[in-house]
């Protein structure tokens, strides 16, 4: 009984604590709330982005995207440019270039034409020449949502912490891969 007890308070230690926010807006994004979503997800990217969180791209582009989805283009388009813009800022444009291709390829699908070209000559201005366009090695299967916080998981969005661990880019959980 004392032993059961202990491991499980270890592994509430170890577990990150999950903003309730963020568990929030990632709730309503998976009842197709996307404009509630998208007001949760901005007031955490301003609060990330306030302090230089290494997230804070993360959150503009999911919040970008979940205007899109609740039909506000004109509302998303400021925060896919601002999560892009991060990118640029930070130096990290492998990151960019499949945030910003991805992006790219949404506004197309949504039928926003003007937005998507302007999005792809912005990128095409800021992305350097050199940038690593090698596809990246193939990875497992992931969960299509993070059990910590529920936000959904991308394999080529996520950091590999090994061949079968990645972790969270909402929370920083460490998800393992599916069998």
């Amino acid at each position: 009984m004392m032993r059961r007890m202990f491991r499980r308070q270890i592994r509430k230690s170890l577990a990150p604590a999950v903003p309730p926010i963020l568990q929030e807006a990632n709730f309503a994004l998976s009842k197709g709330e996307y404009g509630r979503a998208a007001e949760l997800l901005e007031q955490i990217a301003r609060a990330a982005d306030g302090r230089g969180g290494p997230r804070a791209p993360l959150f503009y582009l999911q919040a970008g995207r979940s205007r899109l989805l609740a039909g506000q283009a004109a509302l998303g388009i400021p925060s896919l440019k601002r999560g892009l813009e991060l990118l640029v800022q930070r130096g990290q444009y492998h990151r960019l270039g499949e945030a910003g291709s991805r992006t790219v390829s949404e506004l197309n699908e949504r039928g926003l034409k003007a937005e998507a070209s302007a999005m792809e000559a912005w990128l095409q201005s800021v992305l350097p020449a050199a940038v690593p366009s090698a596809m990246p090695a193939k990875r497992g299967i992931l969960p299509t949502h993070c059990p910590a916080c529920g936000a959904p998981l991308r394999p080529d969005e996520v950091e590999w912490l090994d061949e079968m661990t990645a972790e969270c880019g909402y929370c920083g959980s460490p998800v393992r891969e599916t069998p």
